[in-house]
């Protein structure tokens, strides 16, 4: 889906709640079984993919950002190459959120406030007769030159029994698990990094 959160001096005051060994270094991703500060900020995101998604790689989404950390101005950087159009569908705890190009400018953000936003993007790559490629990130949560824990929650869905996966990256492991359905998948995903996946669709 190609987005990132970015902020600057982000996250300060959420430091003092956890250890240094929790903050992973720049390059570094850990998978955590669980995150060292529950309920703080988590992503989610709802993928609709189409038939007609599957000729033109276009995706429907509808991604939150909860729980966000005070700060005085955060940007939510999107792929300008694949994303089509970006609608804020609603935000609360913050003086404003508005859309500048290919990002999203949230001001004066108070702790805990969210943000929802509504696009279109071109996430979907053929990969050879009746398979696709589904790309989702980078997603991070920056803190200076590191990355603090984050939850990501990316549900995909489409008509029964039009696709099924065939394979992800991340595989299941502690910190990310993926359960697929005959309509669609859930990852769960629990990390400290800078993390790019992808599953592979395939035509039953």
């Amino acid at each position: 889906m190609g987005l990132g959160l970015f902020g600057a001096g982000f996250l300060a005051r959420a430091v003092f709640a956890l250890e240094l060994s929790d903050v992973a270094r720049e390059g570094e991703l850990r998978w955590l079984a669980e995150r060292p500060d529950p309920g703080a900020y988590h992503y989610e995101s709802l993928v609709r993919i189409t038939p007609e998604s599957l000729i033109s790689g276009v995706v429907h989404l509808h991604t939150c950002h909860r729980a966000l950390d005070p700060n005085g101005r955060i940007v939510i950087q999107f792929n300008s190459e694949r994303v089509q159009h970006i609608h804020i569908q609603a935000f609360e705890g913050m003086a404003d959120a508005q859309v500048q190009g290919h990002r999203v400018e949230l001001r004066d953000v108070q702790r805990g406030a969210s943000v929802c936003i509504d696009l279109r993007s071109r996430v979907l790559d053929a990969q050879g007769p009746g398979q696709w490629r589904l790309r989702a990130g980078p997603l991070m949560r920056r803190y200076l030159d590191g990355y603090l824990p984050m939850q990501a929650q990316l549900q995909v869905q489409w008509p029964d029994g039009l696709l099924r996966v065939a394979a992800q990256e991340p595989g299941n492991q502690a910190g990310a698990q993926l359960q697929a359905r005959s309509n669609g998948a859930t990852w769960h995903l629990t990390f400290a990094g800078r993390l790019s996946t992808h599953m592979v669709l395939q035509q039953p």
